[in-house]
């Protein structure tokens, strides 16, 4: 399992141990078809959910929640006010990394869509690991950047959710925003315009970098 403190590098044994780290044993055969993993990320309230389903449904791919893998000790912690800690993530980081590879080998779709806050930078690291295992997968984050107030207001009026308003400053606290000179796989849509502006938005960043990335 990978060090809390430590980035995956190319070439990594250790993701083979466990079956959250553990990559799906046909991960080293390309296919001929480039496939992506789409990860919309971002703090609590910045719309990851309503985003996801926007690109699933013009897309026509899977689509992965990724709250529903977090473990019920996260979930709890969360509920009760309290911010996750590395070591709270790095398993369930580890479980996305595997069902969206599994998810994108499996299926003749043309890629997978993964909701998932990645908030740090050594946290997107540990899902770019599928690229390294699979030729053919090429790993994109699509970041919603949103002003904190802003995301604490729509947090506010969530209903029936365990995340509350008092975890968006801590995901603020955390957050490493994506720095596009070295991030160069990160898509950043501001989510300050009105709900559909952004899908709209999302949707044509989405299309623009799979249309480069399949005439490279």
């Amino acid at each position: 399992m990978l060090s809390h403190d430590d980035r995956p590098a190319r070439g990594y044994s250790n993701f083979h141990g466990s079956r959250a780290g553990m990559m799906p044993n046909h991960s080293i055969k390309p296919r001929q078809q480039q496939r992506h993993v789409w990860v919309v990320t971002g703090p609590a309230g910045c719309g990851k959910t309503t985003v996801a389903k926007y690109l699933q449904k013009h897309l026509k791919i899977p689509y992965i929640e990724g709250d529903e893998y977090h473990p019920t000790t996260n979930v709890e912690k969360m509920a009760a006010g309290t911010p996750l800690t590395d070591a709270d993530r790095w398993d369930w980081l580890e479980a996305l990394r595997y069902k969206a590879a599994e998810e994108v080998c499996d299926s003749n779709a043309s890629g997978v869509i993964l909701t998932c806050s990645a908030l740090k930078s050594k946290y997107r690291d540990v899902i770019r690991v599928i690229s390294y295992f699979h030729s053919d997968v090429t790993v994109r984050f699509l970041y919603l950047r949103g002003d904190e107030e802003i995301l604490l207001q729509r947090v506010k009026q969530r209903a029936g959710h365990y995340m509350k308003e008092g975890m968006v400053h801590s995901q603020f606290t955390s957050l490493e925003e994506p720095e596009p000179t070295r991030e160069t796989d990160v898509l950043i849509v501001d989510v300050g315009a009105p709900e559909a502006v952004v899908k709209e938005n999302a949707l044509a960043a989405v299309k623009e970098a799979l249309r480069r990335d399949l005439s490279s």
